[in-house]
C-alpha cells in the first residue's frame, strides 16, 4: 500500500467498502465497483484504487446490493435495480471534491453502471467500463447493448483481446451506437480480469482515463504494488 493514501473501512445499511484518501487537496474522485464474481476486495479494485488514489484521486471501491445479501454467488437478474440503486448510493457518500467524478465498473459492475447513466441524469463526469460484458460467452446474438444508445456520459472502456465476453471489433461496433464522447483502451493478450499485475491495469487506466476526460494528476514515480 502506499504511504501517499490513508484508507477507511466503510460499513452501514447504505455502503460497503473502502474509502481512499490522497494526502493533500484531492485532484478528482472515482467510485469503483466489481462484476458478478466478485467484491470490492478483488485485486483488479484494489490495484486500481491504490494506483489512482496515489496520483491525487479519493478512490470509493464498494460492494452492489446483491454482494451485500450474499457473500458468494452471482446476481439475480430480477434484482439489478438494487444494484444501480446501490451504486448511486456509494457516489453519493463520497466527501465533495473540486474535481470531477468518474464512476468505473468491472463486468457486472460496468454495465450497472451503464445502465444507470441511460435510465436518469447522472452527475458524474464519466465512466469507465472494465471488461464490458457485451455479451455471454459463445453467445454474441444475446448482445448487451439495447441501454447503449441512451448513454450521454463521456465512457472509458478498458477491454483485454482474449476476453470471451466480447472481442475488440464487437465491442468497436457497440460503441460506436453511444452518442457521447468514447475512447476504447484495448490491452493486448489480456482476458476478462484483465490481469492487473501483468498488464499495469492501474496505471493504464489512469493514463488513459487523464487524456481522454482531461484529467489533472500528481506524478508518480512507479505504479503501486
Amino acid at each position: 500500500m502506499s504511504d501517499a493514501t490513508d484508507v477507511v473501512e466503510l460499513a452501514d445499511d447504505d455502503v460497503h467498502g473502502f474509502l481512499h484518501t490522497p494526502t493533500g487537496s484531492p485532484v478528482g474522485a472515482l467510485a469503483l465497483t466489481h462484476g458478478a464474481g466478485g467484491n470490492c476486495t478483488s485485486t483488479l479494485l484494489v490495484d486500481v484504487a491504490h494506483g489512482w488514489s496515489t496520483a491525487g484521486f479519493v478512490v470509493l471501491r464498494f460492494d452492489m446490493a446483491f454482494r451485500r445479501a450474499k457473500p458468494k454467488g452471482p446476481p439475480h437478474p430480477s434484482k439489478s435495480a438494487d444494484d444501480r440503486a446501490s451504486i448511486v448510493a456509494a457516489t453519493e457518500r463520497i466527501p465533495y471534491v473540486d474535481g470531477p467524478l468518474i464512476v468505473a465498473g468491472h463486468s457486472y459492475g460496468g454495465r450497472q453502471v451503464s445502465m444507470i447513466a441511460a435510465e436518469r441524469p447522472w452527475p458524474v463526469q464519466g465512466l469507465m467500463l472494465l471488461s464490458y460484458p457485451l455479451h455471454p460467452p459463445g453467445k454474441p446474438e444475446k448482445a448487451r447493448t439495447a441501454h447503449l444508445p441512451d448513454v450521454s456520459t463521456p465512457t472509458l472502456f478498458v477491454s483485454g483481446t482474449k476476453d470471451p465476453f466480447g472481442t475488440p471489433e464487437e465491442l468497436r461496433n457497440a460503441i460506436a451506437s453511444i452518442p457521447a464522447r468514447t475512447e476504447f483502451l484495448e490491452v493486448t493478450g489480456a482476458g476478462h480480469d484483465l490481469s492487473p499485475a501483468k498488464y499495469r491495469t492501474a496505471e493504464n487506466t489512469l493514463d488513459a482515463a487523464s487524456r481522454f476526460f482531461e484529467l489533472n494528476t500528481r506524478d508518480r514515480t512507479a505504479s503501486p504494488k
